[in-house]
């Protein structure tokens, strides 16, 4: 059997068809999977588990469909929907994993994680997660009605489109000292993790040994999706 890795889908209702590429996932080739893992922006925004978004409803009760057939999925915090709680949980049976995880693959060890922790060059960025991250924060938004949620996070995601255009795009990639310091603090053979949309394997040297990171692809033209079973693991994509 083979478990399965994907992330960054962006899912909202503007852009239905990535919906619909992942319905036809979860309804086909995840429904044989071992596991199925989320690494992270599912969504494109996510502003509390009380949304009754009609087009997240679909993707909610795909998930719950896909956990009942007996599939195991994982979900981790990404930078777009870290405000998915105990409540999506219940509602789709997915299991919420904390950034970055370990696991045990076929024999090698894997650390898992969304990605956006690693980008240390971006000092703003990461002032804004360590806030957005903060349980307090998180729950004085809650607080707030869900038109004033959606209305701040439309405002936040706007002002980001604007920054992100002016910063390059090393800027906004992982740190290599990151990565590296990741992997030996962890002891594992690979880092697997998405939010860069730059899909790639790269060999890592780590003097005394060496290790590999993995990046998964976002959905926006295509589908990404890392496969992996006892024979290996390949990254491809899936076309529409």
């Amino acid at each position: 059997m083979t478990t399965l890795f994907i992330s960054d889908l962006h899912l909202e209702a503007g852009r239905p068809e990535i919906g619909m590429q992942f319905l036809a996932f979860l309804e086909g080739e995840a429904r044989s999977a071992e596991a199925l893992y989320i690494l992270g922006d599912l969504f494109e925004v996510w502003v509390g588990d009380d949304d009754p978004n009609e087009h997240y409803a679909e993707m909610k009760l795909a998930l719950r469909s896909l956990v009942d057939s007996g599939v195991p999925v994982y979900f981790m915090h990404g930078n777009r929907d870290f405000m998915i709680g105990a409540d999506f949980a219940a509602e789709t049976g997915v299991k919420i994993l904390p950034d970055p995880h370990v696991i045990e693959l076929y024999g090698t060890s894997v650390l898992l994680s969304h990605g956006d922790a690693m980008c240390t060059d971006d000092l703003e960025y990461q002032q804004l997660r360590l806030m957005t991250r903060n349980p307090q924060w998180q729950a004085m938004m809650l607080t707030k009605s869900l038109e004033e949620r959606i209305a701040f996070a439309a405002a936040a995601s706007s002002k980001s489109q604007n920054r992100n255009a002016s910063l390059s795009a090393e800027i906004m990639d992982v740190n290599q000292n990151e990565v590296e310091k990741l992997i030996a603090e962890h002891g594992v053979d690979v880092l697997l993790h998405g939010h860069t949309h730059r899909p790639a394997v790269h060999d890592i040297d780590l003097g005394e040994r060496a290790a590999q990171r993995i990046v998964l692809g976002d959905w926006y033209e295509q589908g990404s999706v890392l496969r992996w079973n006892e024979s290996g693991y390949s990254l491809d994509v899936m076309p529409r």
